[in-house]
């Protein structure tokens, strides 16, 4: 089916390959990687195996090239092909953006308690960002800050030691202005503390007041502590960094969010996992270079970014997480061991050992296509013509037989394999079946 026929409504592949980034990485990666160590590896560390790994994987996402699942409809039989996602983190907009559909969902079906919370962002100066760059284990000490220093500070208004907080904690690296590398942290908080009253029952009490400056000043100091510890910060560089007039270390609360307003949560959690850069945001220039729009710079006003296509590839290489590196943390009341032990006690007890926490999690399917209707309004496995769920038939991944059943539609309808309809099934099946692709 072509784009210019699609009815309102009807699903469509995305085709990555005709997107700027695709491009880029398609076109400038190689030299990339053959220049980065003259280049690139003084000021920002080795070529992270990593990277390759992932860039081949988004350089197949989306392709039936790389495979792809064969669905029909069971009422008219008509047929087409959806490509397998490459499913990687903080790379690929696609797959990170049902990464953060599926963050949400999961924050408000199983995570957050109905309590108000509030949207806590913590940045880090300039001077110590290249550090957590070259050495991407130390990462993690900054949710682990952030959520000390919010606990210290709500226990010091409470006035007690044994109430804990709930704190949902994403990791960003990337900047507004062309993904410069800026380690921070989101954090969903809850906006108050819980108590314990006795074996089984808890209560939340409310806490409006938020001194930002003062929870900045003690995630500061967690910080130091924590790289002074790491032998990777020298106790008089902190003294040094102390008294600065601006320290670089900031926090901003957001307005507290109702328990009632669970989109509004949702949409935070999907921001806070969102892609490093938007597609819409990049353009190639017929010189090579990458333009990049940005918000509007402090300093200079500009509203968009000019860079070389390897220095371009560069920054959006730094924000690939190392693998089996946690970017989403829980802490306090929502971390596994917190979750874990009330389980085991509503378990034990037959009811809820949380009045407090009424949310009961769903056994809902996270299934790629719900994903797809969630995000772009759209069924891709709705038939167009007859209306009615389609079914997969097959998943194709060899590669020979990728090529064989390509090649015979192309042939029979143009040069797009998305488009046309299989009349015959493929010469072979395949063992595993990957997530397809938006």
């Amino acid at each position: 089916m072509s784009t210019a026929t699609a009815p309102k409504g009807v699903y469509l592949p995305r085709h990555p390959e005709r997107t700027p980034l695709y491009k880029l990485f398609e076109e400038h990666f190689e030299h990339f990687t053959q220049a980065y160590e003259q280049r690139f590896e003084h000021q920002h560390g080795f070529l992270r195996g990593v990277v390759t790994r992932v860039v081949d994987q988004y350089l197949e996402c989306g392709r039936p090239e790389g495979g792809f699942a064969r669905i029909r409809c069971p009422s008219c039989c008509g047929e087409h092909l959806l490509a397998f996602s490459c499913q990687t983190r903080n790379f690929c907009p696609s797959c990170q953006a049902k990464r953060g559909a599926l963050f949400g969902e999961r924050l408000n079906e199983e995570i957050l308690a109905d309590v108000p919370h509030r949207h806590v962002t913590f940045t880090i100066p300039k001077v110590l960002r290249g550090l957590f760059e070259r050495e991407r284990k130390l990462l993690k000490i900054l949710p682990r800050c952030a959520h000390r220093a919010v606990e210290v500070m709500l226990r010091e208004v409470v006035g007690r030691r044994d109430v804990r907080v709930g704190t949902v904690a994403s990791i960003q690296t990337f900047g507004s202005f062309g993904a410069n590398f800026h380690p921070h942290v989101h954090a969903i908080v809850t906006d108050g503390v819980f108590h314990p009253l006795g074996a089984k029952a808890l209560f939340f009490e409310r806490v409006e007041w938020w001194d930002v400056a003062a929870v900045a000043r003690v995630f500061r100091e967690f910080v130091f502590a924590a790289l002074i510890a790491a032998e990777r910060l020298r106790p008089e560089t902190a003294e040094m960094m102390r008294g600065w007039n601006h320290s670089g270390f900031n926090v901003h609360a957001s307005e507290p969010v109702l328990p009632t307003d669970r989109e509004r949560l949702e949409k935070i959690a999907r921001y806070d996992s969102r892609a490093p850069l938007a597609l819409d945001a990049m353009q190639l220039l017929a010189d090579g270079r990458v333009r990049v729009r940005t918000p509007h710079h402090p300093q200079t006003g500009a509203t968009r970014m000019e860079f070389d296509a390897l220095e371009m590839i560069r920054r959006l290489c730094a924000q690939i997480p190392d693998a089996r590196q946690h970017m989403t943390l829980y802490y306090g009341w929502y971390s596994h061991r917190a979750r874990g032990e009330r389980r085991k006690a509503e378990a034990e007890s037959g009811s809820s050992a949380a009045d407090v926490e009424v949310r009961t999690p769903t056994a809902r399917s996270r299934s790629w296509a719900r994903l797809m209707r969630r995000i772009f309004e759209v069924d891709p496995l709705l038939c167009p013509q007859c209306n009615v769920e389609m079914q997969v038939v097959s998943v194709i991944q060899e590669v020979t037989v990728v090529d064989r059943l390509l090649a015979h539609l192309r042939k029979i309808g143009g040069n797009d394999p998305h488009e046309g309809t299989a009349q015959r099934g493929p010469p072979g099946g395949a063992r595993a079946s990957p997530d397809v692709d938006g």
